[in-house]
């Protein structure tokens, strides 16, 4: 996910590089930073609290938790009157206007946990509208209004279209739909990194692998969103779990899921994980890609073809979730999700119940109303939004060079 182009940004990257791309600490709130009581994750929202509280709630439906009123309500209070989301706004009584930055990704991603939650069915209708007037040309969409389209904004729209009831093919700008904007981003089977998508091409219209967005493509081709299911044997759209590129000419959105689903088989296929590196960093396992690679794999192929990710995943990824918070734990939640994973018993580690302490507790923990449940008391040890604003952050640096998107959630993450 493209973004925040801004010298806070830039300077968080320059940390962030300087770091440990899989642990790096998350930004903390600055000391007049106050943070809103229905807000999951303890990090300043400022990159990524649409996100991260979209990814919370969306991960909370998925498992059949009912999340909390107040959680619900700060997600569809920082709607704009045009039904586009920012990243965070913090006085949400205050009416947008051409300073406030809105996103595709924040508005795609609030689509999906609106849904998922249900009864706000103006919201969702205004916010699917707002995505349709900024559809670029090619069928696609980028980070911001008018921004060149990539992967991974046009995946998480995809995403938000489906779980509004919309049907992606018919969503089109100059005749084209949003898979034809992700079809342009597929890499021919000729080359080393072939059925791989691009996050968009360099300067020159080249295209260069991308894992995330492989991944993030991959889930938008099939039609499916953050929460993705697991490919069935009937499915139309499942594939045999080769690792070879198959397609000739211009693949259909079904070929071009497989030959990128087989793509991120091969990536995985040495050490069970994607690697991340950043610039004066050595690489790194990333955490949050393999989640996003393992969902995709399991919704294009069925749940036997993340096996191994998943199960580096179940063996290594609770360190990294604490620190990084609730669009971290949400990333493995929906990885669970896709490959039918008992999430409360995620290698050990209850993801429900760790997601939850993130924030106000939810409904199901009998504390509909109550305000933060003692759950939230771990707060400030569970971290906030690293998997958000890492991911979202990597990505604006990435597009900002020109080579593709980098991190997770996000996320936004992205995200790590």
């Amino acid at each position: 996910m493209n973004v925040r182009r801004s010298a806070a940004v830039l300077a968080a990257v320059g940390v962030l590089a300087a770091a440990s791309p899989a642990l790096a600490a998350s930004p903390s709130p600055s000391p007049s930073t106050v943070l809103p009581s229905g807000l999951y994750g303890a990090t300043d929202p400022k990159f990524d609290g649409v996100w991260r509280q979209s990814l919370a709630l969306l991960a909370q439906r998925t498992v059949s938790v009912t999340p909390a009123a107040k959680a619900v309500d700060w997600l569809a209070g920082q709607q704009c009157a045009d039904g586009a989301f920012a990243a965070f706004r913090a006085d949400p009584g205050r009416a947008c206007d051409a300073k406030v930055p809105v996103d595709t990704n924040s508005t795609a991603a609030a689509v999906q946990a609106l849904t998922a939650t249900g009864g706000h069915d103006s919201a969702v209708g205004k916010a699917v509208t707002w995505l349709k007037s900024v559809q670029n040309k090619d069928g696609g969409w980028g980070y911001t209004p008018g921004g060149a389209s990539d992967a991974n904004s046009t995946g998480v729209v995809v995403g938000a279209l489906v779980a509004a009831g919309e049907r992606p093919a018919a969503v089109v700008k100059d005749g084209r739909s949003p898979y034809d904007a992700l079809l342009g981003l597929a890499l021919p089977c000729s080359g080393d990194d072939g059925g791989a998508f691009a996050y968009q091409p360099d300067k020159k219209g080249a295209l260069t692998a991308n894992a995330d967005a492989t991944a993030a493509a991959v889930v938008g081709v099939l039609g499916a969103g953050l929460a993705a299911k697991a490919a069935g044997a009937g499915d139309a759209s499942s594939g045999a779990p080769g690792t070879g590129c198959a397609a000739t000419g211009k693949p259909t959105p079904e070929q071009a899921a497989a030959d990128g689903a087989a793509y991120l088989a091969r990536a995985v296929a040495k050490d069970g994980h994607l690697t991340s590196a950043l610039a004066g960093a050595p690489e790194q396992p990333d955490y949050g890609n393999t989640a996003d690679a393992v969902v995709a794999l399991a919704a294009q192929g069925g749940a036997d073809r993340a096996a191994k990710p998943l199960a580096w995943l179940e063996k290594n990824a609770a360190a990294w979730a604490k620190q990084n918070g609730p669009a971290a734990y949400a990333q493995l939640i929906f990885a669970a999700h896709a490959t039918g994973t008992d999430p409360r018993d995620f290698g050990g580690t209850d993801l429900v119940r760790a997601l939850g302490a993130t924030g106000p507790a939810p409904q199901a923990a009998g504390q509909a109303q109550s305000g933060d449940g003692p759950e939230a008391a771990d707060r400030k040890d569970d971290g906030g939004s690293g998997t958000g604003v890492w991911w979202i952050i990597g990505t604006g640096l990435v597009a900002g060079v020109g080579i593709g998107f980098l991190l997770s959630g996000r996320r936004k993450r992205q995200h790590l």
